[in-house]
């Protein structure tokens, strides 16, 4: 399968493609959305179709700025989407918890916290938008206050004042807002 991706690759970059994979399983994971789906394809669904995100993996979600000129969180990477079952991007979010988790050292129980922590943020979130208007849904997004206000109630406090913190300091477009500091 890996393959058969690499004939429409530039060839000089396969090479590089397939030793960032081989660095560790979280590594090999990211790259390889197409084995992923292959593999969810024979499993049951729902029936409920989106035009899925194709790689919603823990690391294709970060801050960015918004078209408002506020930092927002969220995906952030689309090069793989298309459309299918909407339980695909969920699986593959909670699956890239589990295995970034595993990497990290982390305990089965700390593991197992974080996936169901993840996917029941995600039924609340969808609990939530199936209430709301489509427009409401569409201009819907997450704050970078509201992710650290959320964070701090999970106790990653000081952890979520540092990690939102940089890219305020960076960001051009929040130049007079103070950062956050640790």
């Amino acid at each position: 399968m890996l393959d058969r991706q690499a004939a429409r690759r530039t060839p000089d970059l396969v090479p590089i493609r397939y030793g960032r994979m081989a660095a560790s399983p979280f590594a090999f994971f990211r790259g390889g959305a197409a084995i992923m789906a292959a593999d969810l394809a024979g499993t049951p669904v729902a029936g409920l179709f989106a035009q899925l995100c194709g790689d919603a993996h823990l690391l294709n979600f970060g801050i960015f700025d918004s078209p408002e000129r506020s930092l927002v969180f969220g995906l952030n990477d689309f090069d793989e989407t298309l459309p299918g079952p909407f339980e695909w991007d969920v699986k593959r979010l909670a699956a890239s918890i589990e295995v970034a988790g595993r990497d990290l050292g982390l305990t089965a129980t700390q593991r197992e916290s974080s996936v169901s922590a993840t996917v029941r943020s995600y039924r609340l979130a969808m609990s939530d938008f199936s209430t709301r208007r489509n427009l409401d849904v569409w201009y819907s997004v997450l704050s970078v206050d509201e992710l650290r206000e959320r964070l701090g109630e999970l106790g990653g406090a000081r952890r979520a004042r540092r990690s939102i913190g940089a890219p305020r300091r960076h960001s051009s477009a929040i130049t007079s807002t103070p950062s956050i500091g640790t």
